[in-house]
């Protein structure tokens, strides 16, 4: 009797007893065929449709690769509705590393693509591309080349900020891959 109402949960950590089990959790895996990832990233099949593809993270970049939320809005429209969506959900911001990326492929940053926009690339420039464009774009605009011209000192600082920001971003690339 005594032995019966004793825990089989002994030890630290506290485990299990022997006979006790643990279920196998399903895990769904991504909708896209020949590929054996998890699905965890929800799409919508077809606009306005309750049905949804359950993609890896990877796949989920290729199906929302072509996807433009501001597509028909000018470049003003663009920024305000930009702006007030981040204020209305500023509550639920999270760490970079966990966010979509705002490329539409999911490889680069709101702050990456308007990098590339200030050194007049592609969404898809390689850091090769990067470094040859600021070379470039910095020797036409350098203060030692164009002294006391105010509009060229502040387009030098934009094209040096602009690499900076695909530079680190490359940086925490390799170190991730």
């Amino acid at each position: 009797m005594v032995g019966s109402r004793r825990s089989n949960n002994w030890g630290f950590p506290r485990w299990g007893g022997y006979d006790s089990s643990r279920e196998a959790v399903n895990v769904r895996i991504c909708d896209r065929h020949n590929c054996n990832e998890p699905g965890d990233c929800p799409a919508p099949k077809s606009p306005n449709s309750r049905d949804r593809w359950y993609f890896c993270e990877k796949h989920a970049a290729e199906y929302n690769k072509g996807w433009d939320y501001f597509e028909g809005l000018d470049k003003e429209e663009a920024a305000a509705r930009a702006k007030s969506e981040r204020a209305e959900s500023a509550g639920y911001a999270e760490a970079q590393h966990y966010g979509w990326a705002g490329s539409g492929d999911g490889s680069r940053s709101a702050d990456e693509m308007r990098a590339l926009e200030v050194l007049e690339l592609e969404a898809d420039a390689t850091f090769e591309q990067v470094k040859k464009a600021w070379r470039a774009k910095a020797k036409e605009v350098h203060p030692d080349v164009r002294p006391g011209d105010e509009e060229a000192a502040k387009a030098f600082q934009a094209f040096q900020l602009a690499y900076e920001v695909l530079r680190q971003a490359e940086e925490r690339r390799e170190w991730k891959g």
